[in-house]
């Protein structure tokens, strides 16, 4: 078969079909025909029906490929007339999957064993954070942490110094009011 003339495109009706379809079939009285000798118990007559056989099926072939790559053109112009492009059809394909996949037991049960899954998560995570909290509650209100607190009030109060009116001190920034001058 002449490969030159040969369309490679696995999905084309025409695939595999050259100009020389039957090139490769024997025919009585052909100067390669002496190359093939009949295989056993097969008479000059049989094989002859056989070729005449074969030429028909692969006629048959080439028909209906035909036939296919017109219905598939025609069912491509009424879906363009309709309105229906391949990303419409992607879309519908998806939505479809998607909604069988949602009715399916698997993922209803897998929806549930999350669901529940997440209800115990969070119920734990809620637990420890109010057994955090409620350390640190007895914490700030022990006597090691008073007695620090006091510590960093009185270091806090040696590096600022103390107002003469009983108000805290400002940081710097806050004495030194931001002017509206920026270059930028």
């Amino acid at each position: 078969m002449d490969t030159a003339n040969q369309d490679i495109n696995l999905n084309s009706p025409n695939k595999g079909l050259g100009t020389n379809d039957l090139a490769d079939v024997p025919v009585e009285g052909a100067v390669g025909n002496a190359e093939r000798p009949l295989p056993p118990n097969l008479t000059e007559e049989e094989a002859e029906e056989l070729r005449t056989e074969l030429t028909k099926v692969e006629e048959e072939i080439h028909t209906l490929r035909q036939v296919l790559s017109a219905k598939e053109k025609h069912a491509t112009e009424l879906k363009r007339k309709l309105g229906l492009s391949p990303l419409t059809e992607f879309k519908q394909n998806i939505t479809k999957g998607w909604q069988d996949v949602q009715t399916s037991n698997a993922y209803k049960k897998t929806q549930e064993t999350l669901s529940q899954a997440g209800q115990k998560t969070s119920l734990a995570f809620s637990t420890m954070g109010t057994a955090i909290s409620r350390k640190l509650g007895d914490m700030r209100n022990s006597p090691t942490f008073k007695s620090f607190e006091d510590k960093v009030g009185n270091l806090k109060t040696k590096v600022v110094g103390a107002q003469p009116n009983g108000e805290e001190a400002q940081s710097p920034q806050e004495t030194n009011p931001v002017q509206d001058k920026a270059p930028f």
